[in-house]
């Protein structure tokens, strides 16, 4: 199984958490492919792979500028996405309580609305907490990945 981590990212926060996940769960799956976000449309999703959308968010609740075009493409040329299998790494500063971590939560949505199957929970990461990103977000893809390979022997 191939992990696809697409990255939308403005200081670089959303990399560096989606690096230390390709380094520290490489025992995990076959193959980790970091993406990054510019320049993607709707057939990013074509691949037969595991997606993990990892990103930050920006001004008012918006997903990163990097993350845009992608953002938009799912909206003005949507297709059906059935096949697609995806979680969700949403980065945000709870201080920004009406909008906290919502690139992620906007692209989850998205996500479901053209009928992609997400596993578990969209986790989201608090920068006002003081913790590390890369370390909480690596144990949680860890424990992501466990769930997500079980519920594809499951299916298969």
């Amino acid at each position: 199984m191939k992990l696809k981590i697409l990255v939308g990212t403005m200081t670089n926060t959303a990399e560096y958490v989606a690096q230390a996940i390709q380094m520290d769960c490489a025992d995990l799956v076959g193959e980790i492919e970091i993406v990054m976000m510019d320049g993607l449309d709707s057939s990013a999703f074509d691949e037969n792979a595991l997606y993990l959308i990892c990103t930050s968010t920006y001004g008012s609740g918006d997903v990163p500028d990097n993350a845009r075009g992608l953002y938009d493409a799912l909206d003005t040329q949507p297709k059906f996405l059935g096949h697609v299998r995806y979680g969700v790494i949403a980065l945000g500063d709870r201080t920004y309580v009406q909008t906290f971590a919502f690139g992620g939560k906007k692209f989850d949505e998205r996500l479901q609305g053209l009928g992609a199957h997400r596993i578990g929970d969209v986790w989201c990461h608090d920068a006002s907490a003081g913790t590390m990103p890369e370390e909480e977000g690596t144990a949680w893809c860890r424990q992501w990945l466990t769930q997500a390979l079980a519920d594809e022997k499951v299916t298969a």
